[in-house]
């Protein structure tokens, strides 16, 4: 089974090797479910997607997964970095950022940018750039995993990211930031939790609103998950039980690697890897005028 260290986590390697099948996956599902975003997933460029590297979350290894090419610059060297509105920047948590990285963010996305952010970068990042949108309630959670529901299901977003059946996790890091909804009728949740909202007050997962010609992506937590919780029995068979599922193979060089994961392993991680491929072929697909 498992390789689960002192503190209850996956190893880092098994996760490695979960969201390494879980992209396999995203892309083979997106091939026969979505050609046209597999073809522009496929066209994406390193100068498409800026990541802002952070100590706490890795969206680039979601990315890197995906084989999604990107350009990753340091905290602090935004303004180094030329920014396009038909560009996605990436803000890893705590994204910490001065006040004129604040201006220039809030331009980019004016302008048509796509702004995605996670955990931390609630407060530090989308509350200064885009005030009365979405704000940080004031707790914090503790080191937990939540089931999640996908609310817009036919958002091209979330396209292929939940299936009948399936039933996701969510890890939240701890003192990870639960949203609140300002502006209901500009800011759209794309993924609750009722779980999260009993225990902290609020549901959202992952929302998004529209500003000027852009948009902007919040989640809560850290995108690139550290684990998950077997919940259940189906959580608990074998990680090819999942592949099953879907009607998927993997490539011939990843067979194997998930030998000793679970179902719920490689099923939260392919629900991530999905939807991240989402974003980036939509992006993509709209700055190639389609």
């Amino acid at each position: 089974m498992m390789n689960i260290n002192d503190a209850g986590q996956v190893d880092p390697d098994s996760r490695t090797r979960a969201y390494m099948a879980g992209a396999d996956i995203a892309r083979n599902r997106m091939d026969a479910e979505a050609p046209l975003a597999a073809e522009a997933l496929a066209a994406v460029e390193a100068s498409d997607i800026v990541v802002v590297a952070g100590c706490y979350d890795h969206v680039e290894q979601v990315l890197g997964a995906l084989e999604v090419p990107f350009q990753i610059v340091q905290e602090g060297s935004l303004q180094h970095v030329t920014l396009r509105p038909d560009q996605i920047l990436i803000v890893n948590c705590p994204g910490n950022m001065m006040p004129a990285e604040i201006v220039r963010v809030r331009d980019f996305v004016a302008a048509g940018g796509t702004l995605f952010t996670t955990d931390w970068a609630l407060g530090n990042v989308v509350e200064p750039a885009f005030p009365g949108h979405i704000a940080y309630n004031g707790e914090a959670t503790g080191d937990d995993v939540v089931r999640i529901d996908v609310l817009e299901t036919d958002s091209p977003y979330l396209q292929g990211v939940l299936d009948t059946g399936d039933d996701p996790q969510w890890w939240l890091e701890g003192s990870s930031h639960p949203i609140r909804v300002l502006d209901a009728e500009r800011v759209r949740v794309l993924i609750r939790s009722a779980e999260l909202g009993r225990k902290h007050g609020e549901d959202a997962v992952a929302v998004v609103f529209d500003y000027g010609k852009g948009e902007v992506f919040h989640m809560i937590s850290h995108y690139y998950l550290q684990r998950s919780e077997l919940r259940n029995a189906r959580h608990e068979q074998p990680a090819a039980s999942y592949l099953f599922e879907k009607g998927v193979n993997l490539r011939s060089e990843l067979v194997g690697s998930i030998d000793d994961l679970a179902l719920g392993d490689v099923e939260s991680a392919a629900t991530s890897a999905r939807m991240m491929a989402n974003i980036v072929a939509d992006k993509k697909r709209r700055s190639m005028g389609d």
